[in-house]
C-alpha cells in the first residue's frame, strides 16, 4: 500500500498535550493542580440556604481535595456513587469534588444517564435519547441523591476524611446553583481600532458584565475589531492576534452577547479566519446565513451518484471509475447528525480504478462546511483483496455494521455515536447533469422547439432552479447527491416522518421531555435528509417547512434527476427536445388575445394580493401562459365526464414542475394541523392566486416563477371545515371533496363558469364569516390524482410594487 496524500492534520492539539501531563501525574498518583487559564476563568454562584459563605467554603474544600485524593481515589469515589468514569480525565477532579461537596448526582430524568458539569454554566446528561440522539436534558440545579454519600476504605483513611464525612449527611448539605448572571464572566477581551461607541464605553460595560479588558492580546479569549480592520490589513495587534490564532470577533459580538445576557459563540462573528495563516474559511454552521446561501450556492457538486468518483481525488481527470465486483458498486456516503453534542457531520469512502494504475481508496471525513479540517486519505493498493478487506473494514468501524448485507439487501442498525449510509442511486444528480447557465444558452439556440416552449424547456432542464431550491433547504451539502438517492432512502425518510406524525398526535409531553422528542425525531430526519444547517424543529409549521415540504421537493427533483439525466455532452443535438419528448407531454403557449389568456389574467389579478417579505410588499404579473396535455395526467374530455369541477391555482417550486408535468400531482406526504397539510395525504389547491403565490415565490433575486391552474372534481359530496379535521384517514378513504373555509373568500357573485360547467371562482377577496379560521384563503382538497388534471402552467415575474415591469420577448 501506498499513501499518496493525507490531509488529516494529526498534529497534536492543546488537549492532547495535556492529557500527557496528566498521565505522568497520574503515574505519581496525584492529579496535575488546577489550569487558571487566563481565557476562561471559574464562575460560579453558591447559594446555601440564604448563606453567602458557600463560594469561599467551596473553593478550600477543592483544595483540599485536590491535595490529598490520588486519581484512583477519586474514581473510586465516582464509581461507589454510581457516577461516570468514562469522561475525560481532566474533569473528573470537578466531578469528585462536586459529589462530596454537595451530594452524588441523580440519573438524568429523561434518558436514566449521568449528569456533569458543563464549563461551570450549566448541567448536562451524558446519555442518549436514541442511537440517534445525545440526550439534551440541561439545568441549573440538578437533582441529586438524597442519600449519604458513600465511601471507600482509602478516602476513609485518608487525611481530608474529617472534612469529607461532613457532607455526607443530605440534610445539611448546601444547595448548588449555577448562575450566568454575567455573560461575560471570566474572559479576557482586548478592543482595536474605530468601533461604533468608545473603547471606555465597552471598558465600562464588558466590566460591568463580569469581564475585563486588556490592552495586549497576550492571553485574552479574543479580540474586538471594526470589519473595516480586514480592509485596512490592520495593526500589529491584529497580527499578532492572528499569528496566535486568537479569535478575532466584529463588534457585534459584543452587542449580541450582552443583550441576549450570554456570551456567543466566537466563530460566528469572526471576521479574519479565511485571511489566516492557514488559509481556513469559516465553517458554513458558524457563518450568517445568507453568507453560508452563497458558498454553497457556488460549490461545485463533488459526486453526482453511486458512479461519481469524488472530485477531489481528480482520479476522474485520468479515467478513474468507481470500482466494481460481484455486483457490488464501492462507493459509500455517510451522514452523522447528532443535535444533542451539536454534530453534523458527512464521510466518504470509494475505491477506484485508474488505467494503468492499482486501485485506489478515497476515505474523507469531516464536519459539513469545514473542508479545510477534514481528515482526507488517497491510497494505492496492490492487492485487490486486501482494498476490498479494508473498505469492508472501515464501513463497519463508520456504521457499526458489516457491508455486505447494507449493500447487497439494505440491512442496516443505526449504533450510537455511528454514521447512517446515503444510499445513493446509480444516475446523475440533476445539479450535475443538468445545463448550466452557458450550456442552456447554446442548447436553446439549436432547439427546434417553439422559442416560447424552448425556453420554458429550458428552465426545467437548468441546474439553477434545482440548486437554488435545495439550497433555500439547506440540503445542498457539495458533498453528497441529495438528487440521487434510491426509492429506498426515500421511502425511509418518508416512514421516519410517518412515525413521528402519529407520535405527535398521541404525546403529552412537555417541558424538556417534549423537547428531547422533538431533538430525537431532528437528528433522525437531518441524517437522512443531510443538511447544511441542521435545525432543532419545535413546532408544526417548522415539521411542514423543514420535513415534510423538504421530503417533497427532494422527492421531486430526484424525479427531475432520472428525467434529465446526464446533458453535458454535445449541446449540439438538441437534448432539449430529446426530454421534451422524454416527457412525455405537449406544451403550447397560449394566444395572448385568446379568451383563455384573457381569463387567466382576470383570475389571477383578482384574486391576488401582494407576497411580503420584511416590510416589502411584491406584486406579481403575468408573463406567458402555457397550457398543458400530459399523458400521465386526465384529459379535459376525461374531468369533464366527473362531477362538480372547479378552476384551482396550485401553488409549485420551479424544482417540482417537471415531475408535476411528467407524473402528475402526487397527494402531500402526511397530516399536518398547517396550511397545506390540514387536510392529510390531499393534493390541495385554493381559489387564490395569493395563496398559490407563496409557494412560487422564492426569493427576491429570482423573480421568476410558475403557478399551476388545474381542473379538480370535488364529486358529489364536498364536506367544509372551519378548523383541522380530528380524523384525516377517513376522508383520504372516502376520497370525499374538502373545501376549508378560510378568513378570505372571493365574491360569489363574480363566479363563472369555463367550457359550460367548469366553475371559476373568479372574485375580489373579501372578509368571510369564518374568523378564526387558521386558513387565510378557502382550500380545496382532492385525495383521488384522477380527479385533476393540469390545464395551464401560468409564468409570472413578482416585483416590488412601485416598480416599473419591463418585458423582454425571447427572439
Amino acid at each position: 500500500m501506498k499513501v499518496h496524500e493525507t490531509r488529516s492534520h494529526a498534529h497534536m492539539s492543546g488537549d492532547e498535550q495535556k492529557k500527557g501531563n496528566l498521565r505522568k501525574h497520574k503515574a505519581e498518583g496525584k492529579l496535575p493542580e488546577a489550569e487558571h487559564s487566563p481565557k476562561k476563568a471559574k464562575s460560579e454562584n453558591e447559594s446555601v440556604n440564604g448563606s453567602g459563605d458557600a463560594a469561599s467554603e467551596y473553593k478550600e474544600f477543592c483544595k483540599a481535595v485536590e491535595e490529598n485524593l490520588s486519581v484512583d481515589q477519586i474514581k473510586e469515589v465516582l464509581e461507589t456513587n454510581g457516577q461516570d468514569c468514562s469522561a475525560p480525565e481532566e474533569t473528573l477532579l470537578t466531578q469528585c469534588q462536586d459529589l462530596l461537596f454537595y451530594g452524588a448526582l441523580a440519573e438524568c430524568p429523561l434518558c436514566g444517564g449521568n449528569l456533569i458539569c458543563d464549563n461551570e454554566k450549566r448541567f448536562v446528561c451524558g446519555g442518549e435519547i436514541s442511537e440517534w440522539c445525545s440526550c439534551v436534558f440541561s439545568t441549573k440545579s440538578p437533582p441529586r441523591k438524597q442519600e449519604p454519600i458513600k465511601l471507600p476504605d482509602s478516602v476513609l483513611n485518608s487525611s481530608v476524611s474529617d472534612l469529607i464525612k461532613k457532607h455526607q449527611d443530605p440534610k445539611t448539605r448546601p444547595k448548588r446553583e449555577l448562575s450566568s448572571d454575567k455573560p461575560l464572566a471570566g474572559m479576557m477581551i482586548s478592543l482595536m481600532g474605530r468601533l461604533t461607541r468608545t473603547h471606555q464605553y465597552w471598558k465600562n460595560k464588558i466590566e460591568k458584565h463580569g469581564g475585563k479588558v486588556s490592552n495586549s492580546v497576550q492571553g485574552v479569549t479574543c479580540l474586538v475589531v471594526s470589519p473595516a480592520e480586514r480592509e485596512r490589513g490592520g495593526s500589529s495587534k491584529l497580527v499578532d492576534a492572528m499569528e496566535q490564532g486568537l479569535p478575532v470577533v466584529s463588534e457585534a459580538w459584543l452587542i449580541d452577547s450582552l443583550e441576549k445576557q450570554e456570551a456567543q459563540p466566537l466563530e460566528a462573528y469572526d471576521v479574519v479566519s479565511d485571511l489566516s495563516v492557514e488559509g481556513k474559511g469559516i465553517p458554513w454552521d458558524k457563518q450568517d446565513p445568507s453568507e453560508e446561501a452563497l458558498e454553497s450556492l457556488s460549490a461545485e457538486l463533488k459526486m453526482f451518484g453511486k458512479r461519481g468518483v469524488y472530485k477531489d481525488t481528480k482520479l476522474e481527470e485520468s479515467g478513474g471509475k468507481i470500482f466494481e465486483k460481484d455486483g457490488l458498486l464501492y462507493n459509500c456516503a455517510f451522514s452523522l447528525c447528532d443535535l444533542g453534542k451539536g454534530r453534523n457531520e458527512y464521510c466518504i469512502m470509494q475505491l477506484v480504478t485508474v488505467p494503468e494504475s492499482n486501485l485506489n481508496m478515497y476515505f474523507k471525513r469531516g464536519k459539513v462546511g469545514d473542508d479545510p479540517n477534514a481528515e482526507e486519505r488517497l491510497e494505492e493498493w496492490e492487492d485487490e483483496e486486501d482494498a476490498i478487506k479494508e473498505f469492508a473494514r472501515l464501513f463497519e468501524e463508520i456504521t457499526g455494521n458489516e457491508f455486505e448485507p447494507w449493500e447487497r439487501e439494505k440491512k442496516i442498525q443505526k449504533k450510537p455515536h455511528k454514521f447512517f449510509p446515503i444510499d445513493m442511486d446509480d444516475g446523475i444528480d440533476v445539479r450535475s447533469g443538468a445545463l448550466g447557465l452557458r450550456q442552456l444558452g447554446v442548447a436553446s439556440a439549436h432547439c427546434k422547439l417553439d422559442s416560447f416552449v424552448a425556453n420554458f424547456v429550458k428552465v426545467l432542464c437548468g441546474q439553477e432552479i434545482y440548486k437554488y431550491a435545495l439550497m433555500e433547504l439547506g440540503l445542498d451539502p457539495p458533498d453528497l447527491p441529495m438528487g440521487m438517492l434510491t426509492d429506498i432512502h426515500l421511502k425511509r425518510c418518508e416512514e421516519v416522518l410517518l412515525e413521528f406524525v402519529e407520535k405527535l398526535k398521541t404525546t403529552k409531553e412537555t417541558g424538556q421531555k417534549a423537547e428531547a422528542m422533538w431533538a430525537d425525531f431532528s437528528s433522525r430526519w437531518f441524517s437522512l435528509m443531510h443538511s447544511t444547517r441542521p435545525m432543532r424543529l419545535h413546532d408544526f409549521n417548522e415539521l411542514a417547512d423543514h420535513a415534510a415540504s423538504a421530503f417533497e421537493t427532494v422527492r421531486d427533483i430526484n424525479t427531475a434527476s432520472r428525467l434529465v439525466g446526464d446533458m453535458r455532452g454535445d449541446t449540439l443535438d438538441d437534448p432539449l427536445s430529446d426530454r421534451y419528448t422524454k416527457l412525455g407531454c405537449k406544451i403550447s403557449v397560449v394566444d395572448k388575445e385568446s379568451e383563455d389568456y384573457k381569463m387567466i389574467v382576470k383570475y389571477l389579478e383578482t384574486t391576488y394580493e401582494p407576497v411580503k417579505v420584511s416590510d416589502v410588499e411584491y406584486s406579481a404579473t403575468v408573463v406567458n401562459v402555457f397550457a398543458v396535455e400530459s399523458k400521465a395526467i386526465p384529459s379535459l374530455d376525461d374531468i369533464k365526464k366527473l362531477p362538480n369541477k372547479v378552476l384551482l391555482w396550485c401553488g409549485s417550486r420551479s424544482s417540482n414542475l417537471l415531475r408535476h408535468i411528467y407524473k402528475g400531482f402526487l397527494p402531500a406526504v402526511c397530516s399536518l394541523p398547517v396550511a397545506g397539510y390540514m387536510f392529510g395525504k390531499a393534493i390541495v389547491c385554493s381559489d387564490a392566486a395569493a395563496e398559490a403565490a407563496r409557494y412560487g415565490f422564492t426569493a427576491v433575486d429570482r423573480p421568476e416563477g410558475f403557478l399551476v391552474l388545474a381542473v379538480a372534481s370535488l364529486g358529489e359530496e364536498v364536506k367544509e371545515f372551519t378548523s383541522p379535521p380530528e380524523d384525516t384517514k377517513s376522508l383520504e378513504e372516502k376520497k370525499v371533496g374538502v373545501k376549508g373555509l378560510g378568513r378570505k373568500k372571493t365574491d360569489e357573485s363574480e363566479h363563472f363558469m369555463w367550457r359550460d360547467d367548469i366553475k371559476v371562482p373568479c372574485g375580489k377577496l373579501v372578509p368571510s364569516e369564518h374568523k378564526d379560521s387558521p386558513l387565510e384563503y378557502n382550500e380545496y382538497a382532492v385525495y383521488d390524482p384522477k380527479r385533476t388534471s393540469i390545464r395551464f402552467l401560468v409564468e409570472v415575474k413578482y416585483e416590488e410594487k412601485g416598480t416599473e415591469i419591463i418585458d423582454v420577448e425571447p427572439e
